[in-house]
């Protein structure tokens, strides 16, 4: 399966909005191609460090989740960062992370006046 970047990105975004400390996934013996791609994702997250298993089917998102929802919930910022990964014919998420941080402090640079 394919990583789908906007689906990670909506994921933490959904997540945020939640009430709930916890994203609950139980894994099915018959998932739906929805749930598996949502499983997919999830195991993609914790493997990146954005997410992690807390126990039984319950996962959080870490403090570098936040940070790098943080980075990339501006959708100009994000749309920046697609087309950077399309430029180069693909990145890494910890990549993409380092490109929309990027992005976020040239804009607080100019909007600010400072360096980083």
């Amino acid at each position: 399966m394919v990583r789908d970047d906007d689906f990670i990105r909506q994921m933490l975004l959904d997540f945020e909005v939640s009430k709930d400390e916890w994203i609950i996934h139980a894994r099915s013996l018959n998932p739906s191609e929805e749930d598996v791609k949502f499983g997919h994702h999830l195991d993609l997250l914790c493997d990146a460090g954005l997410m992690t298993f807390v126990q039984g089917s319950a996962y959080r998102m870490t403090n570098a989740g936040h940070d790098y929802l943080a980075a990339i919930r501006d959708d100009t910022v994000w749309n920046k960062t697609k087309d950077a990964a399309k430029e180069v014919g693909g990145m890494t998420l910890g990549m993409m992370k380092d490109v929309a941080v990027a992005y976020i402090k040239q804009e607080a640079a100019t909007k600010l006046g400072i360096t980083f």
